[in-house]
C-alpha cells in the first residue's frame, strides 16, 4: 500500500491538474453508499469532478451522456456489474482509462479484469492517497501514448533503438530479448520519475505476483552486466535505480 503525506499528495494531485487542460473528470461507481460518497468527497476536495452512481445500469447511461477522462468502477455491483460496465465503455471508448476496485483478490478476477483492458485494479481496503498515486500514473502513461514515440534513446555511450531492440556502443551491437528491451523502454521512458515497482509488473508481466517479481529482478540484473562498460562516473544514476 502506497502511503503519502500532504505534502506528497497535493504534488500528486498538483501534477494531475498540470496534465489535464481543464479539471479531471472521474466516473465513479460504487454501491457501498458509505464508500462511494467516501469517494466523491475526497476526490471532489483534491479538485477532481467525481460523478457517483450505484449500479452498472446508471453508470453506463451517464457514460454515454457525458465526457469522462477516466473511470473508477466498483467489481460486484447490482444490475451491471463492473466487468460488463467496462466491457459496454470499452465498445463505445477505447482508449478511457479504466480502475476497477474489488474485495476479490482472486489471480482469475485480476487477469479477467486486464483482459477487458483494465489499466489498474485496487483491492479493498486502500488508501484513498493511494488511489490518487494511481491515478496520476495512468494518466501519465495515457499523456505518454498520445505524444510522438521516442524510438532511440541515448544512454551514456550505449544507443538504444526500441524498435530494433538493440543496444550500440563502440560499432557493436547487442541484441536484446523482448522483455529486455519492453523493460529497458519503460525505464528509459520515466526518466527523472519514480517508477512504481508495481506499475512496472503489471505494465510488462500483467501481474505483479512474488514470482513475476523475481523475473524482473533478473532482468534488471541483465541490464546492468548488458551496460556495465559504460565509463561514466559511476555515481551518475541508471533509470533503473529509481525502481
Amino acid at each position: 500500500m502506497i502511503l503519502m503525506n500532504d505534502y506528497q499528495l497535493n504534488t500528486e494531485t498538483n501534477k494531475i491538474n498540470d496534465i489535464m487542460d481543464d479539471k479531471l473528470k472521474i466516473l465513479l461507481c460504487e454501491d457501498d453508499e458509505n464508500l462511494g460518497m467516501l469517494l466523491r468527497e475526497f476526490l471532489q476536495a483534491k479538485g477532481f469532478n467525481a460523478d457517483l452512481y450505484p449500479d452498472g445500469e446508471q453508470g453506463y447511461q451517464a457514460f454515454l451522456k457525458g465526457k469522462y477522462d477516466l473511470c473508477v468502477l466498483d467489481v460486484m455491483m447490482p444490475k451491471k456489474d463492473g466487468f460488463t460496465l467496462a466491457q459496454e465503455i470499452r465498445n463505445v471508448n477505447g482508449e478511457v482509462p479504466i480502475i476497477f476496485l474489488t474485495a476479490k483478490a482472486l489471480k482469475e478476477d485480476v487477469l479477467e479484469g486486464f483482459k477487458i483492458g483494465a489499466d489498474d485494479y485496487l483491492t479493498k481496503p486502500f488508501s484513498m492517497e493511494e488511489l490518487v498515486f494511481r491515478i496520476g500514473a495512468i494518466l501519465r502513461r495515457v499523456r505518454g501514448k498520445k505524444e510522438k514515440e521516442v524510438t532511440i534513446y541515448k544512454i551514456g555511450k550505449y544507443t538504444f533503438d526500441t524498435q530494433k531492440q538493440v543496444l550500440i556502443a563502440d560499432d557493436k551491437t547487442q541484441k536484446l530479448t523482448t522483455k529486455e528491451s519492453e523493460l529497458l523502454s519503460l525505464l528509459c521512458s520515466h526518466i527523472n520519475e519514480i517508477l512504481e515497482r508495481n506499475y512496472a509488473l503489471k505494465s510488462i508481466w500483467i501481474d505483479d505476483n512474488y514470482f513475476n517479481a523475481r523475473s524482473m529482478d533478473v532482468y534488471i540484473t541483465k541490464l546492468r552486466k548488458l551496460l556495465k562498460d559504460d565509463d561514466r562516473d559511476r555515481n551518475h544514476q541508471y533509470p533503473w535505480q529509481r525502481i
